[in-house]
């Protein structure tokens, strides 16, 4: 399924662009945790994507770029929280270790609140089904049911 990647850190310029893209399914990616609320709070979106290579964590806790209150509000909303596929396969190491724990806590938070996940990617090669590997990092079978491969 294709979607409409919106990168804004402006919330009136971004408001905008989905009014102009009426009956289009819309993707939003921010590093702005703030704005990230406010969009969720707010605007017709279908999936949150969450990047997570230039978050940097705590010195006790992984910031993941969701939280019990992200998952709350997307739950009710019916927004879906995007796993980044092209960050994971594009990462080596130690990088690559620390987006698939972020990835894992955002799991278990989505689990926890019923919140419904996706891999999205830019490339349709990066696209084969990925049940498996989202069964792996921990996925209930209900999102795995409702798994869609999402091409930005």
């Amino acid at each position: 399924m294709e979607y409409l990647l919106l990168k804004e850190t402006n919330f009136s310029k971004l408001k905008s662009k989905i009014k102009k893209n009426p009956g289009k399914k819309i993707a939003f990616t921010s590093e702005n945790d703030d704005l990230n609320r406010k969009v969720l709070e707010k605007l017709p979106i279908d999936i949150f994507l969450i990047n997570q290579k230039s978050r940097k964590d705590f010195q006790k806790q992984r910031e993941s770029g969701l939280n019990h209150v992200l998952a709350k509000i997307a739950k009710e909303k019916g927004i879906q929280i995007g796993i980044n596929l092209d960050e994971i396969i594009e990462s080596h190491g130690k990088e690559k270790a620390k987006i698939l724990a972020r990835v894992l806590q955002n799991i278990k938070i989505c689990k926890k609140y019923g919140v419904q996940m996706q891999f999205v990617s830019s490339k349709k090669q990066n696209l084969p089904s990925l049940k498996s590997l989202g069964l792996s990092l921990g996925m209930p079978t209900w999102m795995i049911g409702k798994l869609k491969n999402s091409v930005i």
